[in-house]
């Protein structure tokens, strides 16, 4: 488990003014999760990575390793926590005259690990990365997402309890996109990582997170699980994770609906609520996928009354029933519920 509490960074530029990069950023991941942080460009992604990673020390503020306080240590005691943190960056990183089972192997034999143990762990990285058959393949020779997927075991090689995946699918094509994701997930359940992937592409946060934070001028801004997300039709960052796009519409009532994470959604759900209420629906836009073992929906819907308007808590409510979370969106008429 990671816990960042008051993290704070600042620099003091050559005129002596001082810039706050990160400003009291609180973040957990716990273990076996997957915690996504998304901003954007110049937001201090980067510098929080920095930090996690214990490349910059913070300037206030603390960074805990399943409740050890690592953002303090300097020298041997620094270099020993590295250790609990494993780091794969942007491009894999790897030493280009090496193959992959040598790479995989550098941080172990940095520490004097014995050659039989070095075998074992090296090959049982490979396994679980799904590389044993490219253990003699030169990274020229590897694909990018098979480089990736090295630099990820070389990260575990010391078996840190957290694995920050900095931007870790930036450029690379779909396909070895997903894969490089299942296999963070794989990882996170296999070996109960606390994963923080800081990424730009919300695609990366629907098909792997299990939580995401935004940060913006240097704070969090917004934080939720993402199935909680995902059944919140007014939450901006939700509308961002599993975006709806809907055509012009005039009604007397316009209603964002979610699928509900909790409960299956009734198939003939719109049928029965006209039925009940004698109502027109219509579907403006709707948006519904798997994400990440989740059914997800995403609808906008006009709603028009043929006789006596509905009380909209009743409304709401039944809705509710059938398994969609609703939030008004607009209305031709000012609404006058019965209560």
């Amino acid at each position: 488990m990671i816990e960042i509490d008051q993290l704070s960074k600042h620099y003091r530029t050559a005129d002596g003014r001082v810039t706050e990069v990160l400003k009291a950023i609180n973040l957990q991941v716990p273990q076996a999760n997957i915690t996504a942080v998304v901003g954007p460009s110049g937001a201090g992604k980067s510098t929080l990575a920095k930090c996690i990673s214990l490349l910059e020390q913070p300037s206030a503020g603390s960074i805990r390793v399943n409740g050890s306080d690592l953002s303090r240590l300097n020298g041997k005691a620094l270099r020993r926590a590295r250790r609990s943190i494993g780091t794969v960056f942007q491009s894999s990183a790897l030493l280009q005259r090496k193959s992959a089972w040598e790479n995989i192997a550098l941080p172990l034999r940095y520490l004097g690990v014995v050659e039989r143990d070095i075998s074992a762990r090296v090959g049982e990285l490979l396994e679980s990365v799904g590389l044993s058959h490219k253990a003699k393949a030169y990274p020229d020779q590897l694909s990018g997402g098979q480089r990736q997927r090295i630099g990820i075991a070389r990260a575990l090689a010391l078996r840190p309890g957290v694995l920050l995946a900095d931007e870790a699918t930036s450029g690379l094509d779909p396909e070895a996109t997903v894969a490089v994701l299942d296999l963070l997930k794989k990882l996170r359940d296999d070996y109960k990582l606390a994963i923080v992937l800081i990424t730009h592409e919300m695609d990366a946060v629907r098909q792997a997170a299990d939580a995401v934070a935004e940060i913006r001028d240097g704070q969090i801004v917004q934080y939720g699980v993402v199935k909680q997300l995902l059944a919140q039709p007014d939450s901006s960052l939700g509308q961002r994770l599993f975006p709806l796009v809907a055509q012009p519409g005039v009604a007397e009532l316009i209603l964002q609906l979610s699928y509900r994470t909790d409960v299956p959604v009734i198939s003939d759900w719109i049928s029965r609520l006209s039925v009940q209420f004698n109502l027109r629906i219509d579907l403006l836009g709707a948006h519904v996928e798997q994400v990440n073992g989740i059914q997800a929906g995403r609808l906008q819907v006009g709603i028009h009354f043929h006789q006596e308007r509905v009380p909209l808590a009743r409304l709401l409510a039944q809705l509710e029933q059938f398994g969609l979370v609703a939030s008004v969106s607009g209305s031709v008429h000012q609404l006058r519920e019965a209560v």
